[in-house]
């Protein structure tokens, strides 16, 4: 196989940004990919300041024409791409009974259809190699259910049985899929919109390690899953929560 290449999506800020960043300390070239282009820019920069190898990309998951686009570029640019961490996502907080159609397709249309098309387009390079990694980044709230929130967690319930139907069929090529449902990461873009201090102090009090979750934890178990030690692990759930569901 030749050199590592990654498409991170969502990777602007917060969790994707800081994944960003760790794979590329360990040596692998990253596709910056965000909706929002300055911000993938500047973690690009931040990385190749650093020493490593990154190109920031723009594109809505959710269109497959704008995917394909910006993979061509990360492909002329890097090489083929073997790893794929599909974190782009949104949230949204409503009453079951007050939820739209609208509000619903929205939902599933980034959440789940995205994560399908970017995991399809980027699926040839791994299959050519006979080695790849997947990574999608999920939610605890499809493990526990969470009230108001019920259209994002059927979204990333749909994400953790992708993951495993995923890791049975793409295992006889060589390629592992897995996911890591986080749980309260401050810092992101997710979390600040909608997390008020009390609810902060809730959440430290209801989980075993009493603090917060940094992107940083993310980053450390993706890293390890897109890491040649991890070829023997697919189709699991990686949760990475503090211990608030077990």
């Amino acid at each position: 196989m030749n050199a590592k290449v990654a498409l991170v999506t969502g990777a602007a800020a917060g969790i994707g940004a800081e994944i960003s960043r760790r794979l590329a300390r360990d040596g692998i070239a990253i596709g910056v990919l965000d909706i929002l282009i300055d911000g993938a820019a500047k973690v690009a920069n931040e990385i190749v300041a650093a020493g490593g190898k990154a190109l920031p990309l723009q594109a809505n998951i959710a269109e497959r024409e704008q995917v394909k686009a910006a993979l061509s570029k990360l492909r002329a640019a890097f090489g083929p791409v073997n790893i794929l961490v599909n974190n782009a996502g949104i949230t949204g907080s409503v009453a079951f009974e007050e939820l739209t159609d609208a509000q619903w397709d929205r939902m599933m249309e980034i959440n789940l259809k995205g994560t399908f098309i970017v995991t399809q387009v980027a699926l040839p390079d791994m299959k050519a190699a006979g080695w790849g990694r997947i990574v999608n980044i999920s939610s605890s709230s499809a493990q526990s259910g969470t009230p108001l929130m019920t259209h994002y967690a059927a979204s990333k319930g749909a994400i953790i049985a992708l993951t495993k139907s995923l890791a049975r069929e793409l295992g006889p090529l060589g390629i592992t899929c897995n996911n890591i449902p986080p749980r309260f990461v401050m810092n992101t873009v997710m979390s600040e919109s909608f997390v008020t201090d009390s609810h902060r102090k809730a959440m430290i009090e209801a989980g075993p390690i009493r603090r917060q979750g940094e992107p940083a934890d993310i980053a450390g178990a993706c890293a390890w899953l897109v890491s040649d030690e991890a070829g023997y692990v697919t189709g699991q759930t990686i949760g990475v929560n503090g211990g608030r569901y077990i």
